[in-house]
This record gives C-alpha cells, sequence and structure tokens, in this order.
C-alpha cells in the first residue's frame, strides 16, 4: 500500500502546515511544493479543477514530500469515488451538517459490506500492481469533514462520533457568513466559537483543521490543538505581491510601503 503520510501525521499528533492550492495548475503546485509545506490543498470547491486536473496535480505532488489532500465541491458518492480511483487519498468534504451526512460520506470511501465504493482496477491500486488493495485501501483513506456553519456546530458532537471520520475542518468564510459576520473570518464571534470548537474535536481523538491567513489566529489556533493549518492560499500570495510591487515602484516611496492585508 502507499502510505499515507499525511494521516499518520494526523494520527500521531503531528502539526501539519500547509497551503491552499487553488490556481489550479501542474506547474503552480510543483512552485509551492518546493516550499517545503506539510500539505498541499488541491481545491475543487471554489478552485476551477475538475477530475483531470486534480490528477495531473497528484502525478507531480507524488515527487515531493507535500501531501496533497483534495477538497471536493460536494460530498457526492459518485465524485467520491471517482478521486480515490484517481489516486487522491485524503479528501475534504464541504458543508457537512449532522452525523447522518458524515456517515454517508464514509460509506463512500469504503468498499462493500462496509460502504457503496464502486469496485474498479484503477490508479488506486496501480492498476492491480497492489496486493490487497480492495481490503487494505481505507487504512490509507484519510477523511475531513469541514464543519462551517451555525447548524454543523451545533450537531458536532454527533459528527464527531461517527466512525471514520479522521478529522474536522472548522471553515471560517462560511462559518462568519452564517453567523453575519461575511467577509470577516476575524470577526470576535467568529474567533471565540473556533476556539471553544477546537478543544472538543482534540478530545475525541479526531485531527482539528483550519485555514486562516493571520499568522496571530494560526498560533492561537495551533496552540488550542489544531493538527492541520493552513496559512496562506496560492492565489492571494500572488495576488498580492503582484499589487505590492507594482505600488512600490509607481505609487508609493518604498519606505511607506506597508504589508499587503490578507484577504480570504
Amino acid at each position: 500500500m502507499v502510505e499515507n503520510r499525511f494521516k499518520k501525521a494526523l494520527m500521531t499528533g503531528q502539526v501539519q502546515i500547509g497551503l491552499w492550492a487553488s490556481l489550479a495548475d501542474p506547474y503552480a503546485i510543483e512552485i509551492v511544493a518546493s516550499a517545503g509545506y506539510d500539505w498541499l490543498l488541491i481545491d475543487a470547491e471554489h478552485g476551477p479543477n475538475d477530475l483531470r486536473s486534480v490528477l495531473r496535480q497528484l502525478q507531480v505532488l507524488a515527487a515531493y514530500s507535500a501531501s496533497p489532500v483534495t477538497r471536493l465541491p460536494v460530498g457526492d458518492p459518485v465524485l467520491i469515488k471517482q478521486y480515490l480511483d484517481i489516486g487522491a487519498q485524503s479528501l475534504l468534504i464541504p458543508m457537512v451538517e449532522s452525523a447522518e451526512q458524515a456517515r454517508q460520506l464514509v460509506a463512500a470511501t469504503r468498499y462493500p459490506p462496509r460502504g457503496i465504493r464502486g469496485v474498479a482496477t484503477t490508479r488506486a491500486s496501480q492498476w492491480g500492481n497492489i496486493d490487497g488493495y480492495f481490503s487494505r485501501a481505507e487504512e490509507q483513506i484519510c477523511l475531513l469533514v469541514q464543519v462551517e456553519t451555525k447548524k454543523g456546530l451545533q450537531k458536532l458532537d454527533e459528527i464527531l462520533s461517527v466512525e471514520g471520520v479522521d478529522g474536522i475542518f472548522i471553515g471560517p468564510s462560511d462559518l462568519a457568513a452564517s453567523f453575519g459576520h461575511l467577509g470577516n473570518p476575524a470577526h470576535p464571534e467568529v474567533v471565540s466559537t473556533i476556539e471553544q470548537a477546537i478543544p472538543p474535536i482534540v478530545s475525541s481523538g479526531k485531527a482539528a483543521g483550519i485555514l486562516t491567513f493571520d499568522n496571530a489566529l494560526a498560533r492561537r489556533y495551533l496552540e488550542l490543538g489544531a493538527t492541520f493549518c493552513a496559512v496562506g492560499a496560492d492565489t492571494v500570495l500572488l495576488a498580492q505581491t503582484s499589487r505590492a510591487l507594482v505600488r512600490m515602484f509607481r505609487n508609493e516611496p518604498i519606505a511607506t510601503e506597508s504589508k499587503p492585508k490578507a484577504t480570504y
């Protein structure tokens, strides 16, 4: 079996620092993979990715130490089957709001009789070259669910009880929107809610994850026990650096250039 280093790290409590990869390009993700992040999020929810573009990025990342985590656009069993078949081992599923929904996602990652994943010889098994793949595949699958609404947080304890869910990712931007703070994931009410959600996730034995571009908040969430934390995004880094460079030479004296503001 191809070992899922990311899952192993989470299960042993090793902090994993990551980056959102939304440019949907193999060359771009190879650049950020060379930077030394522990994991990279291939975003097929808000990034312009599809099955083939994700496949190309998985192939590129195989040569690097950064572990790929693939975020699907929706928790559809057919899509889950397809992404697993092309070799994705760590999946992040958005907008999970109940234990029943979480159980359905677990079932979609398991072969019968433990689940409903369709059976085929694919890239995931190296086209039949991995002995015992069908009986052991779930050992290396890491299922992460996004809890990112008021409703989801109200059901957090129930979601945490679902066997087969390896981690809970708190989505700050959608959570902020559900609290009426659209575009402000650093709002005190949102931050307080996240701070209260992380400890029970950790206590349950599951990994807690978060995305924030605020360094102070990232450190705070890590102190509370978050295990996998994304601290930036390739699109934002490119946009901010590009704007700052042109402003520096066109409009603003170098001495007064301020740090570009991080946005979500």
